[in-house]
């Protein structure tokens, strides 16, 4: 019995004996050091690479996405054409001010803004401008609509089809209306409240087919209203508001049914005055 016992005191003394050899077996501090440094060393190539195409290859590349935010009137070819986009057009090589400033110019276009997104995006936005109202001119001897903007810029030659589609009012006492012309600027609020009133009570507006602007004696301007269903004219100030055209119909509407009726109403003053036409 006594060797049984003994045996196992020595299984129990070699397995402790041979503890500190398996950890003799481990690696090194300092190669796990150099381990480290080789790991590091690597990453921060890879990252000085990667930086170094980020900023110092690829915005030189042309660009992989140029996005157009235009209207049906200017095509996409048309846009880059005007803003010297092309195929070698990078982000370094491409000056979004410049760019901006020459799709402005375009008759067409209200408004640009143009944004660059590193490293090779490119973005245009354009407004295209919106007629508030129209004229007439004259091209190879036949009348042809002429369009307005908000701004009082003459900017697009129509069609007689479109005059009827946009039910805008014609101004007339315009002389030798032309594109890329520009209202008075004492005439540029006219436009204006055309342009609010077409969103707000375009019934108000479709009532009117006419607006003549008849220059004053000394300075500034008036403006006779014609009516689409009344004979009658009707004079104002060179302030027309959605509350004077409402109270204009109104009068003309207290009018239409009497067998005197006047050639034209005078808002000018603030009160409806009138000459009756002479019975024949």
């Amino acid at each position: 019995m006594s060797n049984y016992y003994n045996y196992y005191d020595n299984v129990s003394e070699d397995m402790t004996e041979r503890k500190p050899s398996a950890l003799a077996e481990k690696l090194p501090a300092g190669k796990i050091e150099k381990g480290l440094k080789r790991l590091l060393i690597i990453a921060g190539a890879i990252f000085a690479a990667q930086l170094v195409w980020l900023f110092g290859i690829s915005p030189f590349f042309p660009f992989s996405n140029v996005e157009i935010h235009g209207f049906s009137g200017l095509q996409r070819a048309e846009i880059l054409s005007i803003a010297g986009i092309n195929e070698t057009s990078s982000f370094f090589s491409t000056n979004a001010r410049e760019i901006q400033q020459m799709l402005s110019a375009n008759i067409l276009v209200e408004s640009a803004v143009v944004t660059k997104r590193f490293p090779d995006r490119l973005s245009i936005f354009l407004t295209p401008r919106e007629a508030a109202a129209i004229s007439l001119t004259t091209i190879n001897s036949r009348q042809v609509p002429i369009y307005i903007d908000r701004n009082g810029v003459f900017f697009k030659i129509g069609d007689n089809a479109s005059l009827a589609a946009l039910a805008l009012p014609i101004l007339s006492g315009i002389e030798n209306p032309q594109l890329n012309m520009r209202l008075p600027s004492s005439l540029v609020t006219l436009v204006e409240s055309l342009n609010k009133m077409a969103s707000s009570s375009p019934e108000l507006l479709s009532a009117i087919s006419e607006i003549r602007i008849e220059r004053k004696v000394w300075d500034g301007y008036d403006l006779v209203l014609f009516p689409v269903h009344s004979s009658i004219r009707v004079r104002v100030e060179n302030n027309l508001t959605e509350d004077t055209l409402r109270y204009v119909l109104l009068m003309l509407n207290v009018f239409e049914n009497d067998i005197q009726k006047p050639q034209e109403i005078d808002f000018r003053s603030g009160m409806g005055s009138f000459v009756l036409k002479e019975q024949s």
